[in-house]
């Protein structure tokens, strides 16, 4: 499922097999000028992000075949997508999960369950950007 807005909307991509946190996402940003757009495996993430650059990427760890963190790596090689900001949308809490994050190349690691009110504050700040 997508949100559509303009064509200069800021777009998310949410990558989660949890169908709720992406309804979740969806719904937040509903109205706001922002395009969520959703995929659920490491294939749908990399092929989503190809096609349609996003400007803000929150990326789950666990996921189905390929890992969040092996998929953030990926997505970094890509010379198209290598500043696009990933969060990493995780119930992983520990001080080595977030470094395995940032070793991955991660901008940030939100913990499960997040609150609306930060992940609002992280598009606002790349919004700006």
């Amino acid at each position: 499922m997508t949100s559509r807005s303009a064509p200069d909307s800021f777009r998310i991509l949410v990558v989660d097999d949890e169908r709720l946190i992406c309804e979740l996402v969806e719904s937040l940003f509903e109205g706001a000028g922002v395009e969520v757009e959703v995929a659920g495996s490491a294939a749908e993430a990399l092929e989503r992000a190809g096609k349609n650059r996003p400007d803000l990427i929150l990326l789950d760890v666990v996921l189905p075949g390929l890992n969040g963190l092996a998929i953030c790596q990926l997505l970094r090689m890509r010379p198209q997508l290598h500043d696009v900001p990933i969060y990493m949308l995780t119930a992983r809490a520990r001080a080595q999960d977030h470094a395995d994050s940032a070793r991955a190349g991660a901008t940030g690691h939100i913990e499960k369950p997040f609150r609306g009110n930060e992940l609002s504050e992280i598009v606002a700040r790349h919004r700006a950007r």
